[in-house]
């Protein structure tokens, strides 16, 4: 019989409670888990760059843990750092994937020292019609995210600092912006100088890694800086 409930009959006031088996193990579980947590969570914001998406891939480890027969892990510190990584890495294919499927216009990786001019200009050009989509369809906010988190792996929390919104209002951005590339309806007026200036910023960022006046042009400063240079 349960020794609680002898316990029970014999004071009623003092209730002695047997843990089971399974919560031992349990417990036993999650303290190997909280150990390995922080090393886990650097492993995932390294592959990805984002502390929203490597907390979802910690909590997913978490559950793969409990699922997992822990009575014949010989290094569970290995397991859950294994586990880690291939989550991670699913998480940026899954990422990678959408992007490709999706109306998204193309946008630069770092150019190719070894290609033809004709690919550089055919480069040049899926550029170009890109960013003219970018300029006809986003708002400001909208383009400036999407191209920071799309094309060069900002993080949300670096999004937000740089157009003064919260991570939440970032990640709104960025989830806007491909409504509206999916859809394409809305369509604005482009402005030559502006198309012009994003292209440049976006091919010299990819090429020589010049974020800043990448991040000048899509705040608006460089226009500011411009217009004043030119005033009166």
């Amino acid at each position: 019989m349960d020794t609680s409930v002898i316990a029970a009959r014999k004071n009623p006031q003092t209730v002695t409670v047997t843990a089971t088996p399974a919560a031992v193990e349990l417990h036993d579980a999650a303290f190997v888990f909280v150990r390995a947590r922080p090393g886990l969570l650097k492993i995932a914001n390294r592959i990805l760059r984002d502390p929203g998406e490597a907390e979802d891939v910690i909590q997913e480890t978490w559950l793969r843990w409990q699922g997992t027969d822990r009575t014949v892990v010989v290094n569970p510190g290995a397991l859950l750092r294994t586990t880690t990584v291939r989550l991670a890495i699913n998480v940026l294919q899954s990422a990678r994937r959408r992007r490709e499927s999706s109306a998204s216009p193309w946008l630069p990786e770092p150019t190719d020292a070894g290609m033809t001019p004709e690919a550089l200009a055919e480069r040049q050009n899926a550029v170009e019609n890109a960013v003219a989509l970018l300029l006809q369809t986003l708002t400001p906010n909208q383009r400036a995210a999407y191209v920071l988190r799309e094309a060069f792996g900002y993080s949300y929390d670096q999004i937000g600092a740089l157009l003064h919104l919260t991570v939440a209002n970032a990640r709104q951005q960025v989830s806007r912006a491909q409504e509206r590339l999916n859809n394409r309806r809305h369509r604005q007026h482009v402005d030559a100088v502006t198309h012009r200036r994003l292209v440049q910023a976006i091919f010299t960022a990819a090429r020589a890694g010049d974020l800043g006046q990448l991040e000048r042009v899509l705040t608006g400063q460089d226009a500011q800086r411009s217009d004043a240079r030119t005033s009166p």
